[in-house]
């Protein structure tokens, strides 16, 4: 055999150097194993007999010779093939065979049997999407441990859903306000069976909570911060230290523990699990291990846990109610005292005595597993079902329900008798069962008075006695005066819903004995006494309603403990008080007048003291030696403007009779002073504590500051409770009247010197002050026009100062709706970014001649000129166009003229439409930190520094913006037209052959603060 392959290679090879193989492909191509065996003949059982000597030049590797033609033809490759096959089957039978006949293969074989059933038991019991969790858990830590990174993957997919799919990642903040649109949830599950969110129970809309809700039945399965509620605007954070909830002041409500590394990512699982998960994806934190009144499919309720109950259906805070897991059972506990144990219900079965581990539920029933989950202590089996709950109502009821398309099937309830309930009648109710009807009867024990129904419980009839209340933990050592306590019997057939779960503390003593215990423990508020056994319950730290017993067999007799109130005086006494009441009006007599004489000086002093303060506070205004104070009359501010008298400024404005504007904190009107100059009396109404700090931020800012851009300060007056500004005149007016009115049309040229001069006064305010400026109500309302149209920036009543250390500045929310910038809503840090967002605003309305929010008439296009552009999908439907989406469109599109304003007929190049459309772009990005500021918006518009280019992706807030005001709009339309103001211009142009309707909304939805006005 040796030497035959050798000569087979030897063969092969030399073949295969002289090229003398002449293999046909056609051969080749019938057989490819042929090829092998050129090389490797020693592979075929065919023998090789030919030696090089024998055969000469070598045409095949197996001649056709009669000495080969007993060999069959076919494959021996395949034959090679089966033969291992029929000899792995031989040894595998008789593998089978020697376990057959071993004489434990059938214990081993039910074992097997056993085995697999349960494993399909088990299995069944879950529904679909629990396995589809556990396949997708498993399957991102399997990708894990082979360096894939599923979240990286996730992050991809999920950036371009609207809950964000169903994981998040740290720096991630959220809040009910925030995520309105999506009745505030910002997290769903893979199918979207479950979804977390910031929600108000009961659509409350006081308290709101950091829950889980399974979607389909709108049920809160999990909170977090169900003690400790927050507000529309209090937000949750995700770092990565976890999950912090705070107040929309900060202030910390709720936050996980520490964890033992770095959170990567948020995962609500398709079980209705919230998971903290870090790099690794291992669990850091989860909220199956933190439950509160309810388990779900797929949630392991361990021992040493429990659930709690809420306090009513509105008020998710923690009740009084405890569902606890024991080594044993599952228990209903009242303040300590047991109502109800799984293990004694009629509808639940004891399997085995194996030490309980955890609770849970599955589509087939209620269980408590033991052995790791492979053995079933007490079972509740129930109709199959793939989404089922467990809930500890507020009423004391441990429940499970299963939901099934619309609506939710009560499968089992414990403790079935309502009367078993603590609390169910109030503190020492009488609770009877009624045959006729499910709901029990509350009435009053004998020796007791109260209402029916009464759930405020029943008091002694006797007003010389009142119920005990246990003592404070400090107290438990003190005794108690027995001669001032005594014993209210509640009458035969009594019982108390914990006598059942308890043991006597005294065997074999009589009534006497039982009382006295009870009266020297100040935690004892009664017993119950058997009379046959001797047996004292003692009913101990709260006391709940009583039982009327129907068995008939009830042999305990109740006793609750009262106290005895204070007799009366004794006969002295009494005596006393006549002889005092018989020498009082003697005295009366004396002491009545003289003390009414001194109070009415001390209040004609006191009245007389008040006067002479405001008369020197009045000549200490504006006097260079009064001193600061905390009221606005004992100000004294260096480089005062002038100080006009109240009726000096009533005479220049004829009594406040020419009223040129107003305003949130009063109204302007038009005066000549007795030189002749024309000014502005701006009269503050609102004398709240916004208004004075308003008055006191105007007069030490504006008083100082002198630009051309900005409105100057002439003088003030403060005389009384009078507050006036005193302005310098724009005869133009403010800038909404001439852009948005039907007078003269704005040339382009005009909008772009009024553009670039409010830019440069906002510039000025920013840069240009000792200290930064924040003007926070940038509007055409507040840009004032004087000649040849110059711009000048008004109303600095809501400005605020930063030092040149600070950046950022927190304060409330202020300014006017339509050009708040989007970190208003959060509550966050603001700074001068604030002013470039609502400075775009108005560049977009100079642009149009129209607020950022109109309506028109279905029938027209855009523009009348017939420009040949279309409208949108966005604002094409309803008739009501948002303008700055309008204009990100356009900008999409390369379509500048379709946004410059009809009246001008085109009058404009489309560069400089394109230059303003831009900056204005630039201005509103939603980072604060992509806006430029306004010393490069002022460059911009000037031509020195290079336009910016738009960041769409920071501009699709727009397009939400957009969207919510139309569909805002239209429910307003139908529902509420009383409520709608609706502002209608006339169409300037004559050469239009329709009307221009264009109609200004002033209306705007409570989430849409920063969108359209």
């Amino acid at each position: 055999m040796s030497f035959s392959a050798t000569h087979g290679v030897v063969l092969s090879v030399k073949a295969l150097q002289l090229g003398k193989i002449d293999h046909s492909m056609k051969d080749f191509n019938t057989n490819p194993f042929h090829s092998l065996s050129v090389s490797l003949p020693f592979f075929s059982l065919k023998p090789s007999t030919c030696s090089l000597y024998l055969c000469g030049k070598v045409r095949s590797v197996y001649p056709r010779s009669d000495s080969f033609s007993s060999y069959p033809s076919e494959n021996p490759f395949l034959i090679e093939i089966l033969i291992l096959f029929a000899f792995s089957f031989i040894l595998l039978c008789l593998r089978l065979f020697s376990n057959v006949v071993q004489p434990d293969f059938h214990h081993r074989w039910r074992k097997l049997m056993a085995f697999a059933e349960e494993a399909e038991t088990r299995t069944s019991a879950y529904p679909p999407h629990v396995w589809q969790a556990i396949v997708a858990y498993e399957d991102r830590r399997f990708y894990r441990h082979f360096g894939i990174d599923p979240i990286g993957v996730a992050r991809a997919v999920t950036s371009f859903s609207a809950l964000g799919g169903e994981f998040i990642y740290p720096n991630f903040t959220a809040s009910h306000y925030k995520f309105i649109d999506n009745a505030g949830a910002f997290l769903s599950s893979r199918n979207g069976t479950f979804e977390t969110g910031i929600f108000s129970p009961n659509s409350q809309q006081n308290n709101f909570y950091l829950c889980i809700i399974h979607v389909a039945s709108h049920t809160v399965i999990w909170s977090a911060n169900q003690d400790a509620s927050i507000s529309s605007s209090g937000e949750m954070t995700l770092t990565n230290k976890g999950i912090s909830i705070a107040d929309e002041d900060g202030n910390l409500k709720w936050s996980t523990p520490p964890l033992k590394s770095a959170v990567d990512a948020l995962l609500l699982t398709e079980m209705g699990n919230l998971v903290l998960l870090d790099q690794f994806n291992g669990t850091l934190w989860e909220s199956f291990q933190y439950p509160t009144d309810t388990v779900v499919i797929g949630q392991q309720l361990h021992v040493g846990t429990y659930l709690k109950s809420a306090v009513s259906d509105n008020d998710i805070s923690t009740g009084d109610y405890r569902l606890a897991i024991s080594a044993s059972d599952a228990i209903l506990h009242w303040h300590g005292q047991t109502y109800w144990k799984l293990s004694m219900d009629t509808n639940a079965y004891t399997n085995s005595n194996y030490m309980v581990e955890y609770m849970a539920i599955n589509r087939t029933g209620l269980y408590l597993f033991g052995r790791n989950g492979s053995a079933v202590v007490i079972q509740v089996v129930l109709s199959p079902s793939d989404f089922r709950i467990a809930k500890l109502s507020s009423s004391g009821q441990f429940i499970v329900r299963s939901y099934s398309r619309t609506e939710w099937k009560q499968e089992f309830v414990g403790p079935v008798d309502t009367c078993r309930i603590p609390l169910i009648c109030g503190r020492t109710g009488l609770c009877t069962d009624d045959a006729a009807s499910s709901n029990p009867v509350c009435s009053c024990p004998s020796n007791f008075h109260g209402g029916i129904q009464n759930t405020s419980g029943c008091v002694p009839s006797d007003s010389s006695y009142s119920l005990s209340w246990a003592c404070n933990s400090s107290n438990n050592d003190l005794q108690l005066n027995s001669s001032k306590v005594s014993y209210l019997t509640l009458g035969n057939g009594m019982d108390y819903f914990s006598n059942i779960f308890s043991k006597p503390v005294k065997y074999g003593v009589n009534l006497s004995v039982c009382q006295d215990l009870c009266s020297r423990n100040c935690s004892c508020l009664g017993i119950f006494h058997e009379n046959s056994a001797g047996s004292c319950y003692v009913l101990e730290d709260q006391l709940g309603s009583i039982i009327m017993s129907n068995t008939g067999q009830n042999f305990l007799l109740g006793y609750v403990k009262a106290i005895v109130r204070s007799t009366s005086p004794s006969s002295n006494g009494n005596n006393n008080s006549s002889t005092q009441r018989r020498k009082f009006p003697t005295a009366a007599l004396v002491l009545l007048p003289s003390t009414g004489f001194f109070l009415l000086v001390a209040i004609g002093f006191l009245l007389w003291g008040r006067w002479r303060l405001s008369v020197k506070r009045e000549i200490k205004l504006g006097h260079p030696s009064s001193f600061s104070s905390g009221d606005l009359d004992a100000f004294y501010i260096p480089g005062l403007p002038k100080r006009f008298d109240y009726e000096e400024l009533a005479i220049a404005t004829d009594n406040f009779k020419t009223q040129i504007g107003s305003g949130g904190f009063g109204s302007v009107y038009r005066g000549i002073l007795p030189d002749k100059t024309v000014v502005a009396v701006k009269k503050i109404t609102n004398l709240g504590v916004q208004g004075k700090k308003d008055f006191c931020t105007e007069i030490a800012i504006i008083g100082n500051i002198h630009h051309a851009n900005l409105v100057k300060l002439k003088g003030f007056c403060a005389q009384g409770r009078q507050r006036l500004l005193v302005y310098e005149y724009m005869n133009r007016g403010s800038l909404d009247r001439t852009l948005f009115g039907s007078g003269p049309v704005l040339e382009w040229q005009e909008r772009v010197d009024i553009a670039l001069r409010t830019a440069r006064g906002l510039a000025y305010l920013h840069c240009g002050c000792e200290q930064k400026i924040i003007h926070c109500d940038v509007k055409p309302e507040n840009i004032l026009l004087h000649d040849q149209f110059q711009a000048k920036i008004s109303d600095f009543g809501l400005s605020k100062l930063l030092s040149p250390e600070q950046s950022c500045l927190f304060t409330t929310m202020r300014g006017t709706r339509g050009y708040l910038a989007p970190e208003w809503l959060t509550n966050a840090a603001i700074s001068e970014k604030t002013d470039v967002y609502s400075f775009g605003m108005v560049l977009l309305e100079l642009v149009s001649g129209r607020k950022n929010c109109f309506t028109r008439s279905q029938s027209h296009s855009l523009d009348e000129s017939n420009s040949g552009g279309g409208h949108s999908s966005s604002s094409s439907g309803s008739g009501v166009i948002y303008f700055p989406l309008l204009a990100l469109e356009m900008h999409e599109q390369g379509k500048y003229l379709e946004l410059v304003d009809p009246r001008l007929e085109r009058r404009v190049a489309c560069e400089e439409v394109e230059k303003l459309v831009r900056v204005a772009l630039c201005c509103v990005h939603e980072e604060p930190g992509l806006r430029p500021n306004m010393v490069t918006v002022v460059g911009m518009l000037e031509g020195g520094m290079p336009l910016g280019q738009p960041r769409l992706e920071s501009l699709n807030f727009l397009r939400f913006y957009g969207r919510r005001f139309s569909e805002a709009s239209m429910i307003q339309e139908e529902t509420e037209q009383n409520d709608l103001v609706l502002y209608a211009h006339a169409n300037a142009s004559t050469t239009s052959t329709t009307s221009d309707s264009r109609i200004y909304y002033s209306y705007v939805s409570s989430q849409q603060v920063s969108g359209p006005r």
